[in-house]
């Protein structure tokens, strides 16, 4: 199991995500948004899962920061050029993924 959590952390979320991992003994590899953005290797990788239009977080502070409603874009530059649009957290368990909270999916990787 080679899991990775994709998120910020300020996000309420994604610190639900870690205790989930933490309080179950499995590591984790945990890359703040903040700190590094995502690269186009893995976010080709997660779009094979989610669809891209899911990806950005269309309610969220940075969106609205940068006035994307009002807009036409290409969603998968916006990501790749500021993280922080992604929603979180993406959790990755090698091909696997999962956006958001989502303990039960979680729970059958354990398995």
């Amino acid at each position: 199991m080679n899991i990775q959590i994709f998120g910020t952390k300020g996000c309420s979320d994604t610190r639900k995500a870690e205790r989930f991992f933490k309080e179950r003994r499995i590591p984790f590899h945990f890359r703040d948004l903040t700190e590094k953005g995502i690269a186009k290797g893995e976010l080709d990788n997660i779009i094979r899962v989610i669809p891209l239009d899911e990806l950005i977080d269309r309610e969220g502070k940075q969106f609205k920061k940068r006035s994307l409603q009002f807009m036409v874009f290409n969603i998968e530059e916006e990501l790749l050029s500021d993280s922080l649009l992604l929603k979180t957290p993406i959790v990755r368990n090698g091909k696997d993924v999962t956006l958001g909270y989502q303990p039960d999916i979680w729970k059958k990787w354990i398995e």
